[in-house]
């Protein structure tokens, strides 16, 4: 999906409010859940998966990787114990590889002007202290994570509070990401959706097609 994107031709003057997915948007961070994954499957005495595997697990939400990567057969305490272990290993493993993608914090300057957020299935406070720990925290004003609500993307509850918050009416947002779940959020609030070419939901992408599609963030604020 990388080059020009001919369906790019739409502008969107009218956005103040820009909600950025986390993972495959703004970080690069498949490497350590990848391996967090094979931690946890070689701690219950399963065998690893192939990277490739797990990153196509990745997007919604860590419970739902576990539960993905341990089987469909899994009991709900063997679930329960697996997602225990995999969130204390990835919490002091989850910077060990992640890294922004190219053209992030460029684009982030960029966009400054409007309102940033974060809505991501990702749970809260391992999103806020990944975003510190890259140095991007101060872009945005609020950061939501996959239990910050009783309900993960792609309901619209985490988009509608931010819209309550700025205040604002769903013309004026977009939600920019790189998976379906991600244009299923905005199409479910009744925003707009940009999608990026470089993250892991490229095939989502191509059967949800979002409203417009950049190869970097520093190409967005062409479109607004």
């Amino acid at each position: 999906m990388q080059g020009t994107h001919p369906g790019n031709r739409r502008r969107f003057p009218g956005v103040r409010l820009l909600i950025f997915d986390l993972d495959g948007t703004l970080i690069d961070s498949k490497l350590d859940l990848a391996n967090s994954v094979n931690a946890t499957l070689e701690h219950m005495g399963r065998s690893p998966l192939a990277h490739e595997t797990i990153y196509r697990y990745v997007g919604d939400g860590a419970a739902m990787l576990v539960q993905r990567a341990l089987g469909g057969e899994v009991s709900d305490q063997e679930a329960h114990k697996g997602l225990a272990y995999f969130l204390s290993y990835y919490r002091l493993h989850m910077l060990d590889h992640t890294v922004m993608y190219p053209g992030v914090r460029e684009g982030l300057e960029l966009l400054r002007e409007r309102s940033l957020a974060v809505l991501t299935n990702k749970p809260v406070r391992f999103s806020r202290d990944i975003l510190a720990g890259l140095g991007i925290a101060p872009y945005f004003h609020t950061v939501y994570g996959g239990n910050s609500f009783d309900k993960k993307k792609p309901d619209p509850i985490g988009v509608q509070a931010l819209l309550r918050a700025l205040p604002g009416q769903p013309p004026e947002a977009m939600m920019v990401g790189d998976s379906r779940v991600d244009v299923q959020t905005a199409r479910n609030s009744g925003i707009w959706a940009c999608g990026v070419s470089y993250g892991l939901g490229a095939d989502g992408l191509r059967e949800v097609p979002p409203d417009v599609m950049v190869d970097s963030l520093v190409d967005l604020p062409d479109y607004l």
